[in-house]
Protein backbone atom coordinates (compact mmCIF):
# COMPACT_ATOMS: atom_id res chain seq x y z
CA UNK A 1 0.00 0.00 0.00
CA UNK A 2 3.11 2.13 0.09
CA UNK A 3 2.20 3.69 -3.54
CA UNK A 4 -1.25 4.44 -2.35
CA UNK A 5 1.21 7.46 0.01
CA UNK A 6 3.09 9.28 -3.07
CA UNK A 7 0.02 9.14 -5.20
CA UNK A 8 -1.98 10.69 -1.74
CA UNK A 9 0.79 13.75 -1.08
CA UNK A 10 1.02 14.45 -5.15
CA UNK A 11 -3.19 15.07 -5.27
CA UNK A 12 -3.04 16.26 -1.58
CA UNK A 13 -0.64 18.97 -2.24
CA UNK A 14 -3.29 21.25 -4.45
CA UNK A 15 -4.79 21.25 -1.30
CA UNK A 16 -1.35 22.20 0.77
CA UNK A 17 -1.22 25.01 -1.82
CA UNK A 18 -4.40 26.61 -0.08
CA UNK A 19 -3.02 25.85 3.25
CA UNK A 20 0.49 25.86 3.52
CA UNK A 21 1.18 28.11 0.03
CA UNK A 22 1.38 31.12 1.95
CA UNK A 23 4.31 29.74 4.91
CA UNK A 24 6.35 28.58 1.29
CA UNK A 25 5.80 31.81 -0.71
CA UNK A 26 7.12 33.61 2.34
CA UNK A 27 10.14 31.60 3.04
CA UNK A 28 13.86 33.87 3.55
CA UNK A 29 15.04 32.16 0.51
CA UNK A 30 17.90 33.75 -1.51
CA UNK A 31 15.93 34.39 -5.05
CA UNK A 32 19.22 36.14 -6.76
CA UNK A 33 21.24 32.76 -7.03
CA UNK A 34 19.18 30.09 -8.04
CA UNK A 35 21.75 27.10 -6.83
CA UNK A 36 21.31 28.83 -3.07
CA UNK A 37 17.62 28.91 -3.41
CA UNK A 38 17.11 25.29 -5.05
CA UNK A 39 18.90 24.35 -2.01
CA UNK A 40 17.28 26.64 0.98
CA UNK A 41 14.02 24.79 -0.63
CA UNK A 42 15.45 21.16 -0.32
CA UNK A 43 16.10 22.23 3.51
CA UNK A 44 12.18 23.29 4.40
CA UNK A 45 11.64 20.45 2.76
CA UNK A 46 13.59 18.53 4.50
CA UNK A 47 12.34 19.52 8.01
CA UNK A 48 8.72 18.63 6.69
CA UNK A 49 9.81 15.74 6.18
CA UNK A 50 11.32 14.86 8.80
CA UNK A 51 8.24 16.02 11.01
CA UNK A 52 6.55 13.86 8.70
CA UNK A 53 8.92 10.99 9.11
CA UNK A 54 8.42 11.45 13.20
CA UNK A 55 4.86 11.20 12.98
CA UNK A 56 4.76 8.25 10.59
CA UNK A 57 7.02 6.18 13.44
CA UNK A 58 4.45 6.90 15.74
CA UNK A 59 1.55 6.03 14.29
CA UNK A 60 3.54 3.13 12.97
CA UNK A 61 4.43 1.70 16.25
CA UNK A 62 0.61 1.58 17.11
CA UNK A 63 -0.06 0.14 13.94
CA UNK A 64 2.56 -2.64 14.86
CA UNK A 65 0.52 -3.23 17.89
CA UNK A 66 -2.50 -4.08 15.71
CA UNK A 67 -0.46 -5.94 13.84
CA UNK A 68 0.78 -8.50 16.31
CA UNK A 69 -2.88 -8.74 18.29
CA UNK A 70 -3.91 -9.82 15.04
CA UNK A 71 -5.74 -6.63 14.37
CA UNK A 72 -4.43 -5.14 11.11
CA UNK A 73 -7.41 -6.35 9.02
CA UNK A 74 -9.79 -4.80 11.27
CA UNK A 75 -7.81 -1.69 11.26
CA UNK A 76 -7.05 -1.53 7.65
CA UNK A 77 -11.23 -2.03 7.28
CA UNK A 78 -11.49 1.72 10.02
CA UNK A 79 -9.06 2.95 8.03
CA UNK A 80 -10.22 2.81 4.90
CA UNK A 81 -13.85 4.61 6.37
CA UNK A 82 -11.98 7.14 7.85
CA UNK A 83 -10.75 8.38 4.89
CA UNK A 84 -13.90 8.01 3.22
CA UNK A 85 -15.46 10.41 5.98
CA UNK A 86 -12.58 12.91 5.40
CA UNK A 87 -13.19 13.11 1.74
CA UNK A 88 -17.25 13.43 1.79
CA UNK A 89 -18.16 15.26 5.13
CA UNK A 90 -17.41 19.03 4.72
CA UNK A 91 -14.81 20.45 5.99
CA UNK A 92 -16.67 23.27 7.69
CA UNK A 93 -18.47 20.12 9.90
CA UNK A 94 -15.01 19.20 11.03
CA UNK A 95 -14.16 23.06 12.17
CA UNK A 96 -17.01 23.31 14.19
CA UNK A 97 -16.38 20.33 16.93
CA UNK A 98 -12.53 21.78 16.65
CA UNK A 99 -10.36 18.91 17.23
CA UNK A 100 -7.09 20.34 17.83
CA UNK A 101 -8.52 22.02 20.58
CA UNK A 102 -7.31 19.94 22.96
CA UNK A 103 -3.45 20.73 22.28
CA UNK A 104 -4.38 24.13 21.22
CA UNK A 105 -1.26 25.72 23.58
CA UNK A 106 0.77 23.20 22.11
CA UNK A 107 -0.51 24.28 18.63
CA UNK A 108 -0.22 28.24 19.13
CA UNK A 109 3.28 27.83 20.61
CA UNK A 110 4.23 25.91 17.30
CA UNK A 111 2.54 28.74 15.53
CA UNK A 112 4.61 31.26 17.64
CA UNK A 113 7.80 29.82 16.95
CA UNK A 114 7.23 29.17 13.22
CA UNK A 115 6.69 33.06 12.83
CA UNK A 116 10.12 33.83 14.21
CA UNK A 117 11.61 31.56 11.85
CA UNK A 118 11.18 34.20 9.25
CA UNK A 119 13.20 36.48 10.36
CA UNK A 120 16.11 34.66 9.98
CA UNK A 121 17.79 32.95 6.72
CA UNK A 122 20.39 30.60 8.30
CA UNK A 123 19.98 26.86 6.94
CA UNK A 124 18.57 25.82 10.62
CA UNK A 125 15.56 28.35 10.10
CA UNK A 126 14.37 26.95 6.84
CA UNK A 127 14.96 23.27 8.54
CA UNK A 128 12.84 24.10 11.50
CA UNK A 129 10.46 26.00 9.35
CA UNK A 130 9.62 23.26 7.41
CA UNK A 131 10.25 20.80 10.46
CA UNK A 132 7.18 22.94 12.63
CA UNK A 133 4.85 23.07 9.23
CA UNK A 134 4.56 19.78 8.94
CA UNK A 135 3.76 19.22 12.56
CA UNK A 136 0.77 22.33 11.95
CA UNK A 137 -2.91 20.56 12.28
CA UNK A 138 -4.20 19.37 8.43
CA UNK A 139 -6.62 17.30 7.28
CA UNK A 140 -4.78 15.71 4.88
CA UNK A 141 -1.76 14.71 7.10
CA UNK A 142 -4.67 12.80 9.32
CA UNK A 143 -5.68 10.89 6.78
CA UNK A 144 -2.32 9.96 5.82
CA UNK A 145 -1.56 8.98 9.24
CA UNK A 146 -4.48 6.87 9.28
CA UNK A 147 -2.90 4.80 6.30
CA UNK A 148 0.51 4.72 7.96
CA UNK A 149 -1.23 3.48 11.40
CA UNK A 150 -2.09 0.48 8.83
CA UNK A 151 0.83 -0.29 8.21
CA UNK A 152 2.64 -3.20 10.09
CA UNK A 153 4.98 -1.56 11.60
CA UNK A 154 7.37 1.18 12.56
CA UNK A 155 9.77 1.37 9.77
CA UNK A 156 6.46 0.70 7.17
CA UNK A 157 4.62 3.61 9.09
CA UNK A 158 7.70 5.95 8.67
CA UNK A 159 7.61 5.22 4.59
CA UNK A 160 4.41 5.73 4.44
CA UNK A 161 5.08 9.37 5.36
CA UNK A 162 7.81 9.98 3.89
CA UNK A 163 6.55 9.36 0.47
CA UNK A 164 3.64 11.11 1.31
CA UNK A 165 5.60 14.10 1.72
CA UNK A 166 7.91 13.35 -0.98
CA UNK A 167 4.34 13.52 -3.41
CA UNK A 168 3.97 16.88 -1.81
CA UNK A 169 7.09 18.20 -2.74
CA UNK A 170 6.53 18.95 -6.48
CA UNK A 171 3.80 21.76 -5.88
CA UNK A 172 4.73 22.85 -2.96
CA UNK A 173 8.26 23.62 -4.21
CA UNK A 174 6.46 25.45 -7.76
CA UNK A 175 4.75 27.34 -5.20
CA UNK A 176 8.06 29.16 -3.89
CA UNK A 177 9.06 29.88 -7.76
CA UNK A 178 5.81 30.99 -9.53
CA UNK A 179 2.60 31.51 -6.70
CA UNK A 180 0.33 31.98 -9.84
CA UNK A 181 1.54 28.68 -11.81
CA UNK A 182 -2.62 27.44 -11.89
CA UNK A 183 -5.41 29.25 -12.85
CA UNK A 184 -7.85 29.32 -10.24
CA UNK A 185 -9.96 27.31 -12.75
CA UNK A 186 -7.57 24.71 -12.91
CA UNK A 187 -7.27 24.91 -9.13
CA UNK A 188 -10.46 24.34 -8.36
CA UNK A 189 -11.20 21.29 -10.76
CA UNK A 190 -8.47 19.45 -9.34
CA UNK A 191 -9.94 20.53 -5.63
CA UNK A 192 -12.83 18.50 -6.47
CA UNK A 193 -10.89 15.44 -7.46
CA UNK A 194 -8.97 15.45 -3.93
CA UNK A 195 -12.09 13.93 -2.38
CA UNK A 196 -12.60 11.90 -5.59
CA UNK A 197 -8.60 9.71 -4.86
CA UNK A 198 -9.15 9.81 -1.14
CA UNK A 199 -12.14 7.84 -1.53
CA UNK A 200 -10.49 5.41 -4.11
CA UNK A 201 -7.81 5.30 -1.89
CA UNK A 202 -9.74 4.51 1.43
CA UNK A 203 -11.72 1.70 -0.89
CA UNK A 204 -8.05 0.04 -1.53
CA UNK A 205 -7.66 -0.16 2.43
CA UNK A 206 -10.97 -1.61 2.67
CA UNK A 207 -10.38 -4.19 0.24
CA UNK A 208 -6.78 -4.57 1.98
CA UNK A 209 -8.83 -5.57 5.16
CA UNK A 210 -11.22 -7.53 3.53
CA UNK A 211 -8.82 -10.28 2.94
CA UNK A 212 -9.97 -11.47 -0.78
CA UNK A 213 -6.99 -12.78 -1.85
CA UNK A 214 -6.47 -10.41 -4.71
CA UNK A 215 -2.59 -9.96 -5.56
CA UNK A 216 -1.01 -6.24 -4.68
CA UNK A 217 -4.59 -5.46 -3.55
CA UNK A 218 -6.18 -7.92 -0.86
CA UNK A 219 -4.11 -10.47 -0.06
CA UNK A 220 -5.96 -13.15 1.75
CA UNK A 221 -6.09 -13.65 5.46
CA UNK A 222 -3.30 -16.45 5.85
CA UNK A 223 -1.08 -13.16 4.79
CA UNK A 224 -2.80 -10.72 7.25
CA UNK A 225 -2.13 -12.51 10.72
CA UNK A 226 0.72 -13.52 12.52
CA UNK A 227 1.17 -16.96 13.25
CA UNK A 228 3.35 -19.47 14.76
CA UNK A 229 4.09 -21.52 11.65
CA UNK A 230 4.26 -19.90 8.41
CA UNK A 231 1.31 -20.02 5.61
CA UNK A 232 2.31 -22.28 2.31
CA UNK A 233 0.56 -21.60 -0.71
CA UNK A 234 0.60 -24.38 -3.70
Amino acid sequence: MLYTALLFGLISSFHCIGMCGPIAMMLPVNHKNQSIKALQILTYHLGRLTAYATLGLLFGFLGKGFYLAGLQQTMSIVVGVMMIIIAIVPEKIFAKYNFSKPIYKLISKVKSTLGSQFKRKSPDALFTIGLLNGFLPCGMVYAALFGSIAMQNELMGVSYMFLYGIGTIPLMSAVVYASNFLSFPVRGKIQKAIPIVTVVIGTLFILRGMGLDIDYVSPSNLDLFVQANANCHK
